[in-house]
């Protein structure tokens, strides 16, 4: 052989140990699905993890149905582990979210795709995988966040939303990182993430509530405003804060109830639910479900549905109100008349629970009504109280328990008012007006009688009576005899009074004298002298 064929089996040998050097280094490939390539350059968009190029983007083709995009990357040797079950993909680019700005270098280098994986040995992470479904939103908190993940279950989201804080004595320590409806969709489960070290507070009895928007309440301080901060108010948070002191910290994934208001958490567990039923045949209008149940000023339970109902009797519909009590609220006093009652049912042979206790408060004056919570808007609320001078009624054992109801103070000034009005109505109005036609015309005829007769006669009685009272002030002028006669009369008047009073004097004095007559007059100096 020529020496000229060693060239070619050098290159050969070259080329294959390439080959084979390219194939040991090349780790697995994979693809990614996304809902656009917004962004993405085949041979240029980078794969990274924690900032290190891990791959790069050698195909980008449309799904089947066109509804997706599917990239094919290489990914090297040296970060195959990262292909396994768990790990997220999604692509960086200038974001703006609740939780910030981000992204913001992609502006002068490009989008590229983020990575997210489990930590620790290979043989831990999970089975290997080489097809995902790239996140839309780069994820709220990465596998190598030091913290705990907790479930909140709620009725309804609220003002919630991924990015909303969570606060402990109103301080950030971590965010709401996701939201789905519960299987059976009667709830929300909420995601949130706690960074530590403060994922210690989080302990067994930890109670959360919402802690969006601005809690207004009015008590015996005053009137006071609550909230956790103003980003709160714009985007909803959640708070929490422990009952006990010594309990034990959470374990991650732990599921909480998340309450309403932070009164609602703190408030002390209600126990045993204790339903009843009430029947009013007046409107109802303003009473809503979750309205309080109001007994001697403690709200014992609320309203838990409204329903409608027909009478064949009397033909009307009327509402039925359902109610769930919570007797622990009344303490010691629940206490009390739980064991009274299950000792009287006992001797009774049995029975619902209570009934022979409830059948006690009716028979006394038990009965619920609906009042007036606020006069602008109209709502109400149901109070139990005992109103003496109600009818008896039947009472009846069912289930759940039916209490017997009275007329609300609205509802009886209607009724008042009715009453009156239908009084009204019976007035005659239609004959009093016809009899006052009447008499105005009567009344219009005398007056015309008098202006024409009886005014003309009356004018000259008039001028008579003014002649004679001016007779009369002549005759009793000063100067006139009337007044002198007179004078002279009354001094002879008082002469004569002046004689009688001596004479009844002397009488008084000598009373023989009216027998033997008047004796002599004593003349001092010269004896009795006889007339």
């Amino acid at each position: 052989m020529s020496w000229i064929w060693l060239i070619p089996i050098v290159a050969a040998f070259a080329g294959f140990s390439l080959v084979l050097r390219t194939w040991l280094e090349t780790g697995p490939q994979i693809t990614i699905t996304f809902e656009s390539a917004d962004g993405l350059e085949t041979g240029k968009t980078q794969i990274r993890y924690k900032e290190v190029n891990i791959g790069t983007v050698n195909k980008i083709r449309l799904s089947e149905d066109r509804s997706k995009v599917i990239v094919t990357a290489d990914i090297t040797k040296d970060a195959s582990s990262l292909a396994r079950e768990g790990t997220n993909f999604w692509v960086v680019r200038p974001r703006l979210g609740l939780s910030g700005v981000s992204g913001l270098g992609t502006l002068l280098s490009g989008a590229y795709i983020g990575t997210d994986a489990k930590e620790g040995a290979p043989e831990s992470l999970g089975a290997t995988k080489t097809e995902f479904v790239g996140l839309e939103t780069p994820p709220e908190v990465t596998y190598d966040r030091p913290g705990k993940r907790f479930t909140l279950s709620s009725r309804d989201l609220g003002s919630l939303d991924v990015g909303s804080p969570v606060y402990y004595r109103r301080i950030q320590v971590g965010r709401v990182i996701g939201y789905q409806l519960d299987d059976s969709g009667r709830t929300v489960n909420v995601q949130i993430f706690v960074d530590a070290p403060n994922d210690k507070f989080v302990t067994t009895d930890t109670r959360f509530w919402n802690a969006s928007g601005v809690d207004f309440s009015v008590n015996a301080e005053g009137f006071k405003v609550s909230t956790q901060s103003l980003l709160s108010v714009a985007i909803g948070g959640v708070a929490f804060e422990s009952v006990e002191e010594n309990a034990q910290p959470a374990q991650a994934n732990k599921k909480f109830d998340l309450f309403a208001t932070e009164t609602a958490a703190k408030a002390k567990p209600d126990g045993e639910v204790f339903p009843i039923r009430m029947r009013y045949d007046q409107s109802i209008r303003g009473l809503a479900v979750g309205a309080p149940i109001d007994f001697n000023g403690i709200t014992l339970g609320s309203v838990s549905g409204i329903t409608l109902d027909f009478d064949n009797k009397t033909k009307r519909f009327f509402a039925i109100v359902d109610a769930d009590l919570f007797p622990q609220r009344l303490g010691g006093v629940y206490e009390r008349m739980r064991a009274m009652a299950e000792r009287e049912d006992a001797e009774a042979g049995g029975g619902l629970p209570g009934d022979r206790l409830l059948r006690a408060m009716v028979d006394n004056g038990l009965r619920a009504q609906l009042r007036t919570s606020n006069l602008l808007t109209g709502q109400l609320y149901v109070v139990l109280g005992v109103f003496p001078g109600t009818k008896p009624v039947e009472y009846k054992s069912t289930n759940p328990m039916s209490i017997p109801t009275v007329p609300g103070s609205l509802d009886q000034l209607q009724q008042q008012i009715t009453n009156i009005v239908d009084k009204i109505e019976k007035i005659p109005f239609d004959k009093i007006g016809e009899e006052l036609r009447s008499t105005l015309a009567s009344t219009s005829r005398v007056m015309n009688r008098l202006d024409k007769q009886v005014a003309p006669e009356a004018t000259a009685v008039l001028k008579e009576a003014r002649k004679s009272l001016g007779d009369l002030s002549r005759l009793m002028s000063p100067d006139s005899s009337i007044p002198i006669n007179t004078e002279k009369a009354m001094q002879e008047l008082t002469r004569a009074a002046r004689s009688l009073r001596n004479l009844s004097d002397y009488l008084q004095a000598n009373p023989e004298s009216l027998i033997r007559g008047r004796g002599e007059d004593d003349i001092p100096g010269a004896g009795r002298v006889r007339n």
